[in-house]
C-alpha cells in the first residue's frame, strides 16, 4: 500500500476524528495532503469545519448540563473558569470565534462557555463562524507548506513520506512545548 493509497483511503474520517478534539496538527497535514492531490481541499475544509463545529457544540451542551460536576472532576479545567468568564463577560462574541485557537481552552473553553448565560443559539452561530476560519487557516497552513516545499525542492513525490513525517514531528513538538509550558 502506498502512502497515497493509504491516505485517500484512511485521510477523512482521521481528519474528522482529530477535529472532533484539539485536530491542528491533523488538518495542516490533510491540508498538505489535499495540495498533493490525495485528498479534496474543498472536503478537508467542509470535514473540518463540521468536526470542530459538533466537537465544541458537543463540550457547550456538556458544560450546560454538567458544569458543576465536570469542574469537581477536573480541577484542571477548574483552574480556568475566572479567566475565561471574565473575557466573556467583556468579549463573548470574540471568545467564541477564537477560543478553538487558544492552546489548552479548546476543550475547557466551550465547557466554561456553556456554564455561562451565553445562549445556545449564540453559542452555536459564532462557534460555526470560528470553525470555518479554524479549518481555513490550519488547512492553509498545509496547503502553503506544500506550495513552498515544492518552490524549495521541485518535485515532490520522492519526499512526501518524509515531509508528512517532518511536518507530523513539527506539529508534536509543538504540542509537547506548550504542554511543558502549562505546566
Amino acid at each position: 500500500m502506498t502512502l497515497g493509497t493509504l491516505i485517500e483511503t484512511h485521510g477523512y474520517w482521521v481528519l474528522a476524528a482529530g477535529c472532533l478534539l484539539e485536530g491542528e496538527t491533523i488538518l495542516v497535514l490533510a491540508g498538505f495532503a489535499a495540495h498533493r492531490g490525495y485528498l479534496d481541499p474543498f472536503a478537508v475544509l467542509a470535514i473540518a469545519s463540521a468536526a470542530g463545529f459538533f466537537g465544541d457544540q458537543f463540550y457547550f451542551w456538556l458544560g450546560r448540563r454538567h458544569g458543576p460536576a465536570i469542574l469537581a472532576r477536573w480541577p484542571s479545567v477548574a483552574r480556568q473558569t475566572d479567566r475565561v468568564q471574565g473575557l466573556i463577560e467583556r468579549y463573548d462574541a470574540a471568545v467564541i470565534i477564537g477560543i478553538r485557537f487558544a492552546y489548552g481552552l479548546r476543550i475547557a473553553g466551550p465547557v466554561l462557555i456553556g456554564m455561562s448565560p451565553i445562549s445556545g443559539y449564540r453559542f452555536g452561530l459564532l462557534n460555526a463562524l470560528g470553525a470555518v476560519l479554524w479549518a481555513c487557516l490550519f488547512a492553509g497552513i498545509g496547503w502553503v507548506f506544500g506550495d513552498a516545499a515544492e518552490f524549495a525542492l521541485g518535485e515532490l513525490r520522492h519526499l512526501e513520506m518524509w515531509l508528512l513525517l517532518g511536518l507530523a514531528a513539527a506539529g508534536v513538538i509543538a504540542w509537547w512545548i506548550r504542554k511543558k509550558r502549562a505546566h
